[in-house]
């Protein structure tokens, strides 16, 4: 038997597949978390069930590729269970609808059945299944709740046969549905419902928005810095460190294995950052200084998501995103970049057109930099002052609004108005931030470490090779002349193609003065992207826009690198003049 979940964005879906076949799905409060469909399985008796969970669907005419996935998938199941918000029961019947008439076994699940009551809305499940002729079952996904009533209810689904109506003709229906079975009560509007309504208006949104964004910044530097200072270095520095330099007395620093396990002493001692080895720099950056922030982005990120955050965000951006050829909800994708930006360019899906897809994943692509490489530049530049973090951030920003506008004006296609449903705030649930918490670290480190430890391995094998002399000489004429920047400096920007952050590493290593810096750390941010980055978007845009998009990069780097390194010669020369 083949099971299939569908229902609108944001209805509780993933939470709802994952009470049933225990697969660790991230179940977020804001509409396409779920991009492409997950499979799982339920055992009942001795049957093998399989359960499918779709992207969020309005109906089942699909207006992007989410909903395409979601409709081609209804057309395999042996049962459907329409997982509806009860909250907004009027406009979730619509799909309801749909799929009645495809005439498939349906069992229709009223979710978040906690928050309609806390709302004072009261809904007739006997009456509904009246009307509907299908079971309905309350569930409450994120406790379980009605869970084991829905599982029974498998061996029970129905099928309606009801003739095809029309567009109007369905809203009357659900007119009449609703009117017979829901009731509104009065009841005060709690705080939180106060927060939301503060939120989403502009006078008072939006320096709320401002001033959220630069405490969650204070906040991911603190738990960052305090996991680095008392977890991580004397993890290293007292316990790890001692163990190397025996190996390093034992293997000889002349020694090829060396050079590879250990890399090169500095002033006699192993450098973490500086030394390059395997078993140095390989192992310190992912777990001593990526790991820490990696852990207090993606905690304070999974706070916003639960409490239903972003999807306001995505409403008071819309006018401003607009502007700029966007919508609003592009706000999701680009702030799931800031985590990684795999995740935010597959979350493009869920945009209406193929110019907003283009759009957005190329901004991704070049001025959203991953919490990796986050990490590193707050890590690092923070010696220096918390203003060369904001200026690079600045930077970026710009570029990202001058890079939308002149995108929104050459690319074909259209910009929708924005249409995206807005859950009510709810508190986070701590096992529930502690599972998504968990399962994000891990893919961090099953994909980074691998990734890193590659990557040292080849640039010391290429060094060892002086291919890497070659290749600075070939570039010299970019890297110096148009960056200002050292010639050996492309190395680092080519190991950007592997992880940014260990590139940002590497540049402590070229005693860069700080400006160097900001221009090393620009340009790596707006030129390639990761390898694994570089994957989806051939897979999400196909060859011809992936291409496009790497001339775009190339063309911003060279540019911006170019501009930053002249506008920073003729501040210098102010200063000397103005000084002397």
């Amino acid at each position: 038997m083949k099971i299939v979940l569908m229902g609108n964005p944001n209805v509780g879906k993933s939470a709802i597949f994952s009470r049933l076949t225990g697969i660790n799905v991230i179940a977020s409060n804001y509409p396409g978390s779920t991009i492409e469909y997950k499979k799982g399985f339920l055992k009942i008796g001795n049957e093998k069930v399989e359960i499918i969970d779709t992207p969020g669907t309005y109906s089942l005419k699909s207006t992007c590729k989410a909903e395409e996935i979601a409709v081609s998938l209804l057309e395999e199941a042996d049962v459907v269970i329409n997982v509806i918000d009860s909250i907004n029961l009027e406009r979730n019947l619509y799909l309801t609808m749909d799929i009645l008439e495809k005439r498939k076994p349906i069992i229709v699940v009223l979710n978040m059945w906690d928050d309609a009551r806390h709302k004072g809305i009261q809904i007739n499940k006997e009456k509904l299944e009246e009307f509907l002729q299908v079971p309905v079952i309350p569930t409450i996904g994120v406790t379980g709740e009605g869970i084991k009533n829905l599982v029974e209810s498998f061996t029970n689904p129905k099928v309606v046969n009801i003739k095809k109506h029309t567009y109007e003709e369905k809203w009357v229906d659900i007119g009449h549905i609703i009117k017979n079975v829901q009731n509104l009560r009065h009841r005060h509007h709690t705080f939180l419902e106060s927060l939301q309504d503060f939120s989403v208006k502009p006078l008072t949104g939006i320096p709320l928005a401002i001033a959220l964004f630069i405490l969650i910044f204070y906040i991911i530097r603190l738990i960052g810095e305090s996991i680095i200072g008392f977890i991580c270095k004397p993890l290293f520095e007292k316990l790890y460190s001692p163990l190397l330099f025996q190996l390093s007395n034992i293997l000889g620093e002349n020694n090829f294995f060396h050079k590879i396990l250990i890399g090169k002493l500095v002033e006699g001692e192993i450098n973490f950052v500086e030394s390059f080895g395997l078993l140095t720099t390989g192992l310190f950056v992912p777990f001593g200084m990526i790991l820490p922030y990696i852990i207090s982005f993606y905690f304070i990120l999974g706070i916003l998501e639960d409490f239903g955050y972003l999807p306001r965000l995505a409403v008071l951006m819309d006018t401003v995103m607009h502007k700029i050829g966007l919508h609003g909800y592009t706000i999701i994708p680009i702030f799931l970049g800031l985590g990684c930006n795999v995740p935010g360019i597959l979350a493009t899906r869920i945009l209406e057109s193929k110019k907003l897809k283009f759009i957005t994943a190329t901004l991704i692509s070049i001025c959203i930099p991953c919490t990796a490489l986050q990490s590193m530049i707050i890590g690092y530049f923070g010696k220096y002052g918390v203003f060369y973090v904001i200026l690079i951030y600045m930077i970026l920003f710009v570029i990202l609004i001058i890079l939308s506008i002149l995108l929104n004006k050459i690319t074909k296609g259209f910009s929708p108005e924005l249409f995206i449903e807005i859950p009510p705030y709810r508190l986070p649930r701590i096992s529930i931030l502690m599972k998504k918490l968990w399962m994000r670290v891990k893919e961090f480190l099953l994909e980074a470490v691998t990734i890193v430890l590659g990557g040292i391995l080849l640039v010391n094998i290429l060094y060892n090779l002086n291919i890497f002399d070659y290749v600075a000489n070939f570039t010299s004429p970019v890297i110096s002349k148009l960056f200002g920047l050292p010639k050996e400096t492309i190395i680092a920007l080519l190991m950007g193609f592997l992880r940014k952050d260990i590139a940002v590493g590497m540049l402590s290593t070229y005693n860069l003065s700080v400006e160097q810096l900001v221009v090393s750390c620009v340009v790596l941010s707006t030129f390639f992207p990761c390898i694994a980055t570089f994957i989806i978007l051939l897979k999400e845009l196909g060859i011809k826009d992936m291409l496009k998009s790497i001339c775009i990069m190339l063309i911003v780097s060279i540019l911006t690198g170019t501009i930053l390194n002249y506008v920073f010669k003729a501040v210098n020369l102010f200063k000397t003049q103005f000084i002397s």
